[in-house]
């Protein structure tokens, strides 16, 4: 018996339409480089005092939806990973110093 492709109604279902306001999205996009950023130092660790503060500032971030704790755990991690990437270890990546870089840039 030859099989057939079934179509669902959960791979034909159209997605709904985000309504986010600026302010939301660009919250959003400062706590997820954080979240990779805490996950990079964790990983390497390296600089065990900034993790904390920056895990820190995500429950407050999460607790209150003010980011400017988030923005300058941001800018002293990008210094740090600067400094990582002139040493060449091993992990930290181009691709997440401008991600970086560019939430930065992006502060409101």
């Amino acid at each position: 018996m030859a099989k057939t492709a079934v179509k669902t109604a959960a791979k034909t279902a159209a997605k709904p339409s985000s309504s986010k306001p600026a302010a939301k999205a660009s919250g959003n996009k400062i706590e997820k480089i954080s979240e990779e950023v805490l996950g990079k130092l964790q990983s390497l660790g390296i600089d065990q005092q900034l993790q904390a503060e920056l895990e820190w500032c995500l429950g407050s971030y999460r607790a209150d939806q003010n980011p400017s704790g988030l923005y300058l755990m941001a800018e002293r991690a990008l210094n740090l990973l600067n400094d990582e990437k002139n040493k060449k270890t091993k992990g930290v990546t181009t691709k997440l110093i401008g991600d970086l870089e560019t939430v930065l840039k992006e502060r409101p």
